[in-house]
């Protein structure tokens, strides 16, 4: 763990948080900037900046209690529907250099197109095959 990071800090329970999940890996709280109520926050115990540093077993159990998290969420506030999000470096909108998953409830007046300009096919093989490239 990190002694300067806000998330290791609430896992040591060194700084407050509003627990809803704790097992040997994983830990997870409400968001205390949360764009609805119910929005939580799913982070690993092990210290890790972001997901390309996530061991594939770990991951795999981040995203297994997320799924968990979200049905409760739905559940507990009556949501229409959730959202997941993972942001990776600050351009993506990484707030806090500690990896975490967002359980974010939703309505459908809250929706939002995430881009509204349709891509041409020759475009968008190309880009996967750049990506493919990478995997």
């Amino acid at each position: 763990m990190s002694e300067s990071c806000e998330f290791c800090r609430i896992i040591r329970r060194e700084a407050p948080a509003s627990r809803v999940y704790d097992d040997e890996q994983v830990f997870a709280f409400l968001s205390n900037h949360p764009v609805n109520p119910g929005h939580t926050l799913i982070v690993p115990k092990k210290h890790y900046e972001n997901i390309y540093e996530v061991p594939d077993e770990e991951i795999a159990h981040i995203f297994k209690v997320s799924k968990k998290i979200a049905s409760a969420v739905k559940k507990a506030v009556k949501a229409e529907g959730v959202r997941i999000v993972q942001n990776n470096g600050e351009a993506a909108g990484q707030v806090i250099a500690h990896l975490h998953v967002h359980v974010i409830p939703m309505r459908k007046k809250q929706l939002r197109r995430h881009h509204v300009e349709s891509r041409e096919e020759a475009a968008l093989q190309e880009d996967a095959e750049n990506i493919k490239r990478f995997i």
